[in-house]
């Protein structure tokens, strides 16, 4: 029976830097530092669940062995984004003299949330305890970080996991927890993972809360999307000009099985690319359509109303 007393994510997470996957070209950097036993300023930048925390806790415990955790200090600069964070919890743990190790580490997650005025005063921070503490900065978009911290900085690009890579980690979790999960439930986790480790470990969790046996509906269900097939369906009614139908297939996603809309325009999307009804002009009408009404529900338009107009646009295109 696989064990649910833990969250899997923290379960598994790697705890030396050769266990990680897929980063090889940071991994490698990274080993050469702890070799050397010094590291730079560091800024890990890269899309979510691609191992950005995963690479500084192996590297603080490679570093410091078991006073890892006293000299290394994680903070998320979401939830405390403002000047006196820097001033105050930063300053003050910078400035304590580290056990064990030459310096410190501060782990500084989301830095891209941080303002402008607290990413100044961060940068003075990194110069002035230069000496005794290192900064890793994680973000997901390098371009909000201010160019004075990204001068003082050594970037690593992290990159989204391949469907094999995360396939591959999650045989390993199932294998552990004595999961049966079939081929196309790994598929499905894959594809809708796009790319993030922690997610597909997530979703896989709450596939397997209630079997075993993890099949591909247990995956869609856990996640509250539309399978592809039946986007796939919804769009083809529509531009056959069944507008009605499409409608009503519409409203069994969004009420009766509680899918977001936001997740199907996203699948619509995906089935207009595939698509090889439509000729390419279609195909760019209907992307920039549907990135209009895509953009007006996420500030705050009626799902069903716009979801409604982008079907009735699809059922003109071959009219």
């Amino acid at each position: 029976m696989a064990d649910f007393t833990q969250i899997w994510t923290e379960k598994y997470r790697p705890k030396k830097l050769d266990e990680m996957i897929n980063q090889e070209h940071v991994v490698a950097r990274l080993k050469a530092f702890v070799q050397d036993r010094s590291i730079p300023h560091m800024l890990f930048a890269g899309p979510p669940g691609t191992g950005k925390t995963t690479a500084a806790i192996c590297l603080a415990m490679e570093l410091f062995g078991e006073h890892w955790r006293e000299n290394y200090m994680e903070t998320n600069a979401s939830d405390e984004r403002g000047i006196d964070v820097i001033r105050s919890k930063i300053k003050d743990f910078a400035r304590t003299k580290p056990i064990g190790g030459d310096f410190k580490i501060i782990f500084l997650d989301e830095a891209d949330a941080l303002t402008r005025d607290a990413q100044q005063a961060l940068r003075r921070t990194m110069e002035i305890f230069s000496n005794t503490c290192r900064f890793i900065l994680s973000c997901n978009y390098s371009s909000k970080i201010i160019e004075p911290i990204q001068s003082r900085t050594v970037v690593f690009r992290f990159r989204p996991f391949t469907d094999q890579d995360i396939i591959k980690m999650l045989r390993k979790i199932a294998e552990s927890e004595g999961l049966q999960v079939d081929e196309n439930a790994y598929a499905a986790i894959a594809e809708i993972a796009a790319g993030d480790a922690r997610y597909a470990i997530n979703l896989l969790q709450a596939a397997a809360a209630t079997d075993d046996h993890v099949t591909r509906e247990d995956v869609y269900e856990a996640s509250a999307r539309a399978k592809p097939e039946e986007v796939e369906q919804l769009v083809n009614l529509a531009l056959e000009g069944k507008f009605m139908q499409a409608r009503e297939l519409l409203l069994q996603l969004l009420i009766q099985k509680g899918v977001g809309g936001d997740l199907i325009i996203k699948e619509i999307h995906n089935q207009i690319v595939r698509s090889q009804k439509l000729s390419e002009r279609e195909k760019a009408e209907i992307i920039s359509v549907i990135g209009e009404h895509e953009f007006r529900m996420l500030e705050g338009a009626t799902e069903l109303i716009q979801l409604d107009a982008l079907l009735a646009k699809l059922a003109g295109v071959k009219k």
